[in-house]
């Protein structure tokens, strides 16, 4: 029998983690866990969601493995999410061996922050680089209200504590809503101006388990640089090209401090994309919104080699498109909450 050729494409052999497009992934997103400490309004219901199982996600030393693959292919900086990643109780260990590969990328972390305090010099000994913190208002009852939680004292606590142990930058993500927190843009900044932490507003995008999203509520990266232009004088960063950074920066007042605008769905950045995912439960994602990916983990637990993890995850990055399609008629949101896929 003549077996026909396969018509799909395939990456160059011995490629790093290029696709169609000469995108190259360098910027590897890890969750260690899709459970999180709160409930906000805009990721997920307040009753929780059905929780990956135990048994599906990746062991220590799984995971440990597979970013040993990535890091192998050119990945040059992993960034631990979840869900909230402090909940998973190895982080420190993890953080740890991620610190111990060579050549050593450079790690960070994307957290809520509840549980900052009391682990982050433990984290910055373990080889913590530097960590962003989710905020999205500094008054207390609209932070009760959008994340279901009174813990923004805990929250607040946690930042100082990164600060004081070194996880420096401090960043501080947040999203505006309007009609929810969009009056609160302008205290924000100026609160994380008088404490060093260095504030970027990002989209909000359509990745909620509700599939709620509408983008009449979305508060553009224009609005945004608008309202905080009544109180500041922002100019662009006199830096130049961003790259694959997906902050557009600008100088405060000019300058040294600076805010960052991220325009996900005004304005997509994706030409300069250089990220790649990999999900708690072993699955390996080519873009925040793919509406597929490839399993790791049931390969990895039957015995593949390094080399046959690589081709696989080579497989899925090949099949990148040219970007996420917000506010296209043929938009699909995934399946997956933010929370399950990793930020």
């Amino acid at each position: 029998m003549t077996r026909l050729p396969d018509p799909r494409p395939r990456p160059p052999a011995g490629a790093a983690l290029v696709d169609t497009y000469g995108r190259v992934a360098q910027d590897l997103r890890v969750s260690v866990t899709d459970r999180c400490s709160f409930r906000c309004t805009y990721c997920m219901p307040a009753e929780g969601l059905p929780w990956i199982p135990r048994a599906e996600m990746l062991t220590d030393d799984e995971l440990l493995r597979l970013v040993a693959v990535f890091v192998s292919a050119g990945v040059t900086q992993v960034r631990l999410t979840g869900g909230e990643p402090l909940l998973r109780r190895s982080i420190v260990d993890l953080v740890a061996g991620i610190g111990e590969l060579r050549p050593r990328p450079s790690i960070a972390m994307t957290t809520n922050g509840a549980g900052l305090a009391r682990v982050a010099a433990g984290l910055k000994a373990a080889g913590l680089d530097r960590v962003n913190v989710s905020l999205d208002t500094i008054d207390t009852e609209q932070f009760r209200t959008l994340t279901r939680r009174d813990r923004l004292t805990d929250v607040i606590e946690g930042l100082a504590a990164a600060a004081d142990a070194g996880l420096t930058p401090v960043k501080v993500n947040a999203v505006a809503m309007r009609g929810v927190n969009d009056d609160a843009v302008i205290d924000l900044l100026s609160w994380c101006l008088e404490r060093g932490y260095e504030l970027r507003f990002i989209e909000q995008m359509p990745l909620d388990a509700q599939h709620g999203w509408e983008r009449s509520v979305m508060v553009t990266a224009d609005e945004i640089r608008a309202r905080l232009a009544t109180r500041f004088t922002l100019s662009p960063a006199p830096w130049g090209d961003r790259g694959s950074a997906p902050a557009q920066r600008f100088l405060v007042d000019g300058g040294p401090a600076t805010v960052g605008i991220i325009a996900s769905v005004s304005a997509p950045f994706c030409s300069a994309c250089d990220r790649v995912r990999l999900t708690a439960d072993g699955q390996v994602r080519n873009c925040l919104f793919s509406e597929r990916e490839t399993d790791l983990r049931g390969p990895l637990r039957d015995g593949a080699s390094d080399d046959d993890l690589l081709a696989l995850i080579r497989g899925e990055m090949w099949r990148k498109g040219p970007a996420h399609g917000i506010g296209r008629p043929d938009f699909h949101q995934p399946d997956r909450p933010m929370s399950a896929i990793g930020g």
